[in-house]
C-alpha cells in the first residue's frame, strides 16, 4: 500500500499587494504536487487585494483589521493566525508578492519525507526586480555575521511542530525590527537545524512597495536594524548557553549607530 501524502499548507501574508496576487496564487495552484490548502492572511489592505482572492476557490482567507506600526510585527501576527488555521504536516511561508517555481513543493515534500529526523528546509530564491532577475546560490556579506546569508521569508519550508515551537519563543514586545526571517534563521543555525536545497524555488520580488524596502543596504534604518540584531542574537544565545564572542560586526555597528 502506497503511503498517503502529507498535505502541505502555504501561508500567504499579503498588504496592499494585489497586482501579485494572482501570479503567486497561480503559482501554487499549478504545482505539480497538489495535495496543498492556501491559507491567505490579509492584513488590513486598503486596495483590492480581497476582492482578487475571492474569485478563487478553496481558499482560506483571514481578514485583518488591526496592524501595529511595525511591519516585521505584522508579518509574523499573520503568520501565527494563520498556522492556526492550517491543517498540514509540512508548512511553506511566502509574502504575497513572492511566487514558486512549478516543482518547489513537491521538492520540499520529497525532502522531507527523505529527512524524517530534519524540521527545515531552505531553498535559494530567484531575485525579481522589474524585468531583471538573478538566481543567488551563494551571496557572500561585507561583514562575516553571525547569521551568514539570510534566506527570504519565502523560501523558508517548515515541519508544522518546529514552526510553533519558534512562535512560542518570539517575545512579541521586543526587537520589533526583526523579521521572522532572521529569527527563524538564527534558530535554525544554532539547534544544528540548518538544512538547504541548492535549487532556486522561490522568486523573490524587489520593489519600491516591500515594507522592508526602506532597509536599503547601508542606510539609516539598515544600520539601525543591524544593531537591533545584534542585541536579538545575544540574547538568543544567553538564554541558550552559547559561548560566542563579539566579532568585529558587532563593533563596527555599534559604533556608527552612535552617529545615528
Amino acid at each position: 500500500m502506497k503511503k498517503q501524502k502529507p498535505l502541505v499548507s502555504v501561508l500567504i501574508i499579503n498588504y496592499n499587494n494585489s497586482k501579485f496576487i494572482e501570479e503567486c496564487i497561480n503559482s501554487i495552484k499549478s504545482q505539480t504536487y497538489n495535495k496543498v490548502e492556501i491559507i491567505f492572511f490579509d492584513d488590513n489592505s486598503k486596495d483590492n487585494s480581497l476582492e482578487i482572492i475571492k474569485k478563487y476557490k478553496k481558499i482560506k482567507i483571514i481578514k485583518n483589521k488591526f496592524q501595529t506600526k511595525f511591519g516585521s510585527l505584522n508579518q509574523i501576527i499573520g503568520f501565527k493566525k494563520s498556522l492556526k488555521l492550517s491543517k498540514g504536516e509540512i508548512i511553506l511561508l511566502l509574502d504575497s508578492d513572492d511566487f514558486f517555481q512549478k516543482q518547489k513543493i513537491e521538492k520540499i515534500v520529497n525532502y522531507f519525507l527523505k529527512n524524517k529526523n530534519r524540521n527545515i528546509v531552505f531553498d535559494y530564491p530567484i531575485i525579481k526586480r522589474n524585468n531583471y532577475e538573478l538566481p543567488i546560490k551563494k551571496k557572500a556579506n561585507f561583514f562575516k555575521s553571525y547569521w551568514g546569508y539570510i534566506h527570504p521569508t519565502s523560501c523558508i519550508s517548515l515541519r508544522k511542530k518546529l514552526l510553533k515551537n519558534i512562535f512560542y519563543k518570539i517575545e512579541k514586545n521586543k526587537f520589533l525590527n526583526i523579521w521572522l526571517d532572521l529569527r527563524i534563521l538564527i534558530h535554525a543555525k544554532y539547534n544544528n537545524e540548518y538544512n538547504v536545497i541548492n535549487n532556486n524555488l522561490t522568486y523573490y520580488r524587489q520593489h519600491e512597495g516591500n515594507v522592508s524596502s526602506k532597509f536599503k543596504k547601508f542606510n539609516k534604518f539598515w544600520w539601525i536594524r543591524r544593531s537591533e540584531a545584534h542585541e536579538y542574537f545575544f540574547q538568543f544565545t544567553k538564554k541558550n548557553n552559547l559561548k560566542i564572542r563579539k566579532n568585529i560586526d558587532f563593533y563596527i555597528t555599534k559604533f556608527i549607530n552612535k552617529f545615528l
